[in-house]
């Protein structure tokens, strides 16, 4: 018997709807362990993003942060980050897109960002694979894992007072050379070993990123890891897949950091549509 599929019909905006079908499974992200029959949360005209089903908090995040702000997302994605593969050598990155996915309301998620951002509890770095590609990570896991890389380096000095003068000053993605010159007063020498140190990396002549040392190895693993998992909806029948199937599945060689980890990326970065179902989540590709 032939399958109809149902398509998703676009919005005032433009936009796909998950559809609403009845009640539903437990949902893995969630971490429910059976049925529930509580609605699922829709767009509404004002939001301008897609529903995504939130992860389970932890009970010492849920007690103390507000449920739905991007700082709770932050603060439960980073557990998801697999500390051990990188020898804890890194501090734990969240990616902009997966925050997407526990904040719908792509407006309302970054005004918290950069409200956080500018109180200097979290930096923001450019990952480099893509304009959009935003890490976050919270400030003191950055200054805790950068003074252990440089421990005893030649560059040490230099860190050290970048940390101190320049890390609470300013919470920018980039520097330019006058600001790190005239405002912080730092020595083009200096300047030369935070980019040996992977504190810096060149943006263009005169101007640098915020990086994290090491923070190579986690950004292929990752491209790599993306790739692999949109695979595996890929390669499903219609191009589609139920969440609890996919995360049920023997992760792909090329998935180092984790099913879950990756399924919050391709939520929030919108690389595949999430559909509510009697059974579940379902992943499905977005038609071209």
């Amino acid at each position: 018997m032939s399958r109809k599929r149902q398509r998703l019909v676009p919005d005032a905006f433009g936009l796909k709807r998950r559809r609403e079908r009845g009640q539903t499974e437990a949902d893995p992200l969630r971490g429910e362990s059976g049925k529930r029959g509580r609605p699922r949360a829709r767009r509404g005209a004002a939001g301008g993003g897609r529903t995504a089903p939130p992860a389970l908090l932890p009970a010492a995040v849920t007690r103390s942060l507000r449920p739905g702000s991007a700082r709770a997302a932050v603060a439960e994605l980073v557990q998801l980050f697999p500390r051990g593969l990188f020898e804890d050598a890194l501090p734990p990155i969240a990616l902009r897109s997966q925050v997407y996915s526990l904040v719908p309301d792509r407006t309302v998620a970054d005004r918290q960002l950069k409200e956080l951002q500018e109180q200097g509890e979290i930096r923001v770095i450019q990952l480099g694979f893509d304009l959009d590609a935003h890490g976050i990570i919270f400030t003191e896991d950055y200054r805790t894992r950068v003074l252990k890389a440089c421990d005893g380096r030649p560059y040490a000095g230099a860190v050290q007072k970048f940390l101190a003068l320049v890390l609470p000053a300013c919470g920018d993605l980039s520097f330019q050379q006058d600001q790190m010159t005239q405002t912080f007063g730092f020595r083009d020498p200096e300047i030369t070993q935070l980019v040996n140190a992977g504190v810096l990396t060149v943006r263009d002549a005169g101007s640098w990123w915020l990086a994290v040392p090491g923070a190579g190895r986690f950004i292929k693993y990752f491209v790599k890891g993306r790739q692999a998992v949109l695979g595996m909806v890929r390669k499903a029948k219609y191009r589609e897949l139920l969440l609890s199937e996919l995360l049920g599945r023997r992760a792909p060689a090329a998935v180092r950091l984790g099913l879950t980890y990756h399924v919050h990326d391709l939520i929030g970065a919108q690389l595949v549509d999430c559909v509510s179902t009697t059974s579940g989540t379902l992943l499905r590709l977005p038609e071209t």
